[in-house]
């Protein structure tokens, strides 16, 4: 199991945080029974190669102290324009209780329905789920390849042979096939009226031309 090397914080201020930043690392949080809320540090370039290999939800030892915890990532805080993590917070969990957390869902292959034209609209992204931590999924891939149009899947479709339940509404929509008559209705309507302003501009400007005339 991977190992991230965590240090003591003991200044809070908001400029000793730019400073840890500075010098690359990044300040943090550990909870957890055995530690309350501990304020730590670690390397920014370690944090997101464990992050990479093992996944937002993934379980690893952070060693504080002296003292290896098994430990998930609870929360980041990230600087969009940066592109940087600029806090994280850790949770120590017992890998022998069950907990929740956040997964992605993600679409795989591509459907009948859409190759007949027909348009795949995604609804939920993300399901929470309950497992134990060594369970927890990275991620849930949905194949829709079999799927035609006017096809359908709901969150309880998810749920066959996994080691963890989804918390969600099992009647909770997922995604759907849409028919291609639908989009195209859209895209006709939207068409028809700026059509619709387009000629009634025409017509004010013809109408300006004649008062003009007279």
């Amino acid at each position: 199991m991977a190992v991230l090397q965590a240090a003591t914080r003991e200044d809070l201020r908001g400029s000793r945080l730019s400073a840890i930043r500075n010098k690359g690392g990044v300040p943090g949080v550990i909870y957890g029974k055995a530690f309350g809320n501990k304020p730590v540090t670690v390397e920014s370039i370690a944090l997101l190669k464990l992050i990479r290999e093992n996944g937002k939800n993934g379980v690893f030892k952070l060693d504080y102290e002296g003292t290896q915890t098994d430990v998930m990532v609870y929360d980041l805080q990230k600087d969009t324009l940066k592109n940087e993590i600029i806090h994280v917070d850790f949770y120590a969990v017992d890998m022998k209780r069950e907990l929740d957390a956040d997964v992605p869902v993600q679409v795989v292959g591509e459907s009948v329905g859409v190759k007949d034209g027909g348009v795949l609209q995604q609804s939920l992204f993300e399901v929470s789920v309950k497992a134990l931590p060594n369970d927890i999924p990275e991620k849930i891939e949905i194949d829709v390849s079999e799927l035609g149009i006017n096809d359908s899947l709901q969150v309880k479709d998810l749920l066959s042979g996994a080691k963890y339940t989804v918390n969600n509404d099992p009647e909770e929509s997922v995604l759907s096939i849409l028919p291609p008559t639908e989009t195209e209705e859209a895209e006709t309507d939207v068409e028809a009226d700026a059509d619709a302003e387009v000629v009634t501009g025409n017509d004010k400007e013809e109408g300006n031309n004649d008062t003009e005339q007279e």
